[in-house]
């Protein structure tokens, strides 16, 4: 018997729109990785991106109607992702609970074990450090497009209909974003 192809994201959609609601659940199973690390690099802080990818999915799902497949449901999904995890960082400034200093994140059902393995050495935890703190000293309009272009995975394209903006933009940003965290970690030493 021949393997059974996976459900694309557009098959789910419609299943759930017919009410099967564990479609949306296959979606979440899909995405929810994918939804913490793009969350964790703008926020740099494990219980935020935990709350931007609860909220971002409660927000998807209440606004489902909304997604008119203009774009890939990744693409619409990741950008609501974003959207969750700026209210929260706005709030975060507001009430400065939290400190700014970036923490690694723990392994857990939103961080699969292919995006911080398990045997990692202190070296790649220290280079980890060194990466989340020169991505939380990006402007947040890089820092935005550069996490959904190499921890969403979109395309240049993809990310210009997240953010609403051209793709000429999209390449500005990604080449400022690279330069300025070349210049961050040129003198990164692993201890």
């Amino acid at each position: 018997m021949p393997p059974v192809a996976p459900l694309t994201d557009e098959i789910l959609l419609r299943r759930f729109a017919d009410g099967d609601r564990s479609a949306f659940d296959e979606l979440f199973c899909r995405y929810r990785s994918m939804a913490y690390r793009v969350a964790y690099r703008l926020l740099s802080h494990e219980a935020d991106a935990l709350d931007a990818v609860q909220n971002g999915f409660i927000n998807a799902l209440k606004h489902l109607k909304r997604f008119r497949g203009h774009s890939s449901f990744k693409t619409w999904l990741l950008r609501v992702i974003c959207n969750a995890a700026l209210d929260i960082g706005r709030q975060r400034k507001r009430d400065e609970r939290f400190p700014s200093a970036p923490i690694r994140p723990a392994l857990n059902e939103f961080c699969s074990a292919t995006a911080l393995p398990v045997d990692a050495g202190l070296e790649r935890d220290d280079l980890r450090r060194a990466v989340d703190a020169a991505l939380a000293r990006l402007p947040a309009a890089q820092r935005q497009t550069f996490v959904l272009h190499v921890e969403g995975g979109l395309t240049y394209r993809e990310v210009a209909e997240a953010l609403g903006i051209s793709i000429g933009t999209v390449m500005s940003r990604l080449f400022y974003a690279r330069q300025k965290l070349k210049e961050l970690l040129a003198n990164y030493q692993p201890t």
